[in-house]
């Protein structure tokens, strides 16, 4: 009888699945790095700053709006048709221009009279994304609203428009959804 050798291939399925797990590993850590993450501005702040304030942010928040309310002034909106698929009602969007915009925004207190010592703050921001964000600290009061300086926008798309006004120690927040046309 002849000598048999039996053949084991356990340590190449080991160095096999040590090899798979290696670029398996390496695979997923590209892909993580290659994608952008953007935090939220949620409050007009950085994240953290507002998950650990959350509490006194929501209490200012109820106080100013029992006191005061925020619009936009001079505005055209585009009617937004409700998704036949979603519960959701959709929100009229502010139409943006091609170029120079100005905002024009009005404090009021609950019964008409129009707050003209508060501080307000804007910020214009794209949905999911910080890196074009446009933060004005102080909008001043010019007679009649709080207005803007000149912004130049010209990339088409989707944006925010938010305010921050603080009067008397209350802060509220508002913000409104925008929307740019694309050039034909």
């Amino acid at each position: 009888m002849g000598n048999k050798k039996e053949i084991s291939y356990w340590p190449h399925m080991i160095v096999g699945f040590l090899f798979l797990a290696i670029g398996l590993g390496y695979w997923t850590i590209k892909t993580a790095i290659s994608l952008p993450v953007q935090e939220t501005n949620d409050y007009m702040m950085k994240y953290q700053e507002a998950d650990i304030n959350i509490n006194d942010i929501m209490t200012s928040k109820e106080a100013f709006d029992k006191d005061y309310t925020m619009s936009l002034s001079g505005i055209k909106t585009i009617i937004m048709t409700d998704n036949i698929y979603s519960n959701r009602i959709q929100p009229e969007l502010v139409v943006l221009s091609d170029g120079i915009n100005k905002f024009d925004y009005i404090v009021k207190k609950r019964d008409g009279t129009i707050v003209k010592d508060a501080k307000v703050s804007f910020l214009l921001t794209r949905p999911h994304s910080t890196r074009e964000d446009y933060m004005i600290e102080v909008i001043p009061y010019n007679g009649k609203y709080y207005q803007t300086p000149d912004i130049n926008i010209s990339k088409a798309g989707r944006y925010t428009l938010k305010l921050r006004a603080t009067v008397n120690d209350k802060t509220g927040h508002w913000s409104v959804g925008a929307y740019l046309k694309p050039k034909k």
